[in-house]
């Protein structure tokens, strides 16, 4: 065989190609391909991939459980209840059991628990269910992030945090649980030895999306109710600002940390900012409402659900280049990239998870 022609069958074996009539060889992006529909008793409002073999999904008051699935075969594993008993833990006087309403989740890094943050509690005593429109004066009431350990996939601890908790995430070197308190204004910090909330910081309105570098120094917040993404310095607790522009709303760091990308709702863009030089950097309109977004293990790719457009964008880091818009569900609301599959899931709050090959 001819070296040219050699050439261009090894390349075409590796990925997809187009060969124009002049004979250049044009290397393509692949294609996302929907690979699995999972339906069920089921309303996502996220779905999270451990890293490790499974992702779970998160399914608000209307359904009150997580669900887990196998990361490969796509199988239900377990359906977890959102019930707990909060007198065991102290918490209250009632022997009644309590119901939550799972709306984000996160695992350890250690791979042994999953925390799941709920938007209120249903029982004796709580009366004020949260609101989407709130604020600290708003009264509504506090809620719990639940720990579900992973030997058995049931609750083994609660912890008390603010009204409306959404996103939760815990730091690389497992020391914090970071939870965004939505109508309080503020952000829960959870010392894992510990076992309690040991500080809480005011953020501004709306706190949501939560990234946190991979040294465990800084937990960037997004204030979806303003412009800034703040900064916490996790040793002092010291906060600092960054300028990204109106309604920021779900956030993730590139692997080596040097650069930000954010959801801004309102204007359906994903903006980046460059950690290094401390500026804003491109950014790149997917579709409306652009909610939540998640990042390839490479940092090459991201891969962003427009709520309102019933849509998912991949978008190339490099330059912000959509490569790719496809039609996901009916309001796809979350969305997490599992690193050992290379599949991207995507959480459809009308009661589906929709589950994309990236190959």
């Amino acid at each position: 065989m001819h070296k040219r022609f050699l050439s261009i069958f090894v390349i075409a074996s590796l990925c997809a190609i187009s060969v124009p009539a002049q004979g250049e060889v044009v290397l393509t992006e692949p294609k996302m391909k929907l690979i699995k529909t999972i339906n069920g008793s089921i309303s996502p409002k996220s779905v999270k991939s451990s890293g490790d073999g499974v992702v779970s999904a998160h399914n608000m008051m209307y359904r009150h459980s997580i669900t887990v699935y196998d990361a490969k075969t796509f199988e239900l594993l377990k359906t977890i209840p959102d019930s707990v008993s909060l007198q065991k833990y102290g918490f209250s006087k009632s022997a009644s059991i309590f119901r939550g309403s799972p709306v984000e989740g996160t695992f350890s890094p250690d791979g042994k628990y999953l925390y799941v943050s709920n938007y209120a509690m249903y029982g004796p005593g709580y009366n004020k269910e949260g609101h989407d429109t709130c604020s600290p004066a708003s009264g509504y009431d506090s809620s719990f992030v639940y720990r579900i350990n992973r030997s058995t996939y049931e609750i083994d601890a609660i912890y008390p945090v603010g009204s409306v908790p959404k996103v939760v995430e815990a730091t690389p070197d497992n020391k914090y649980v970071l939870v965004a308190n939505w109508c309080s204004y503020t952000v829960s910090v959870i010392s894992v030895d510990a076992q309690k909330v040991v500080k809480t910081i005011k953020i501004g309105r709306y706190p949501r999306g939560i990234a946190i570098s991979n040294d465990s120094k800084q937990a960037y917040v997004a204030e979806m109710g303003g412009n800034r993404v703040h900064v916490i310095n996790l040793e002092d607790f010291t906060v600092t600002h960054i300028p990204i522009g109106s309604n920021p709303r779900a956030i993730v760091l590139s692997p080596d940390n040097t650069r930000m990308y954010v959801t801004m709702n309102l204007s359906g863009k994903v903006t980046s900012w460059d950690l290094v030089a401390n500026k804003a950097g491109r950014s790149v309109k997917t579709g409306e409402a652009a909610r939540s977004l998640a990042i390839s293990a490479d940092g090459s790719t991201m891969f962003v659900v427009n709520f309102k457009s019933n849509t998912m964008s991949k978008v190339r880091t490099s330059d912000m280049k959509v490569l790719e818009t496809i039609k996901a569900c009916n309001e796809p609301i979350g969305v997490t990239y599992d690193a050992p599959t290379g599949n991207t899931w995507v959480a459809c709050y009308k009661g589906q998870i929709k589950i994309y090959s990236n190959n």
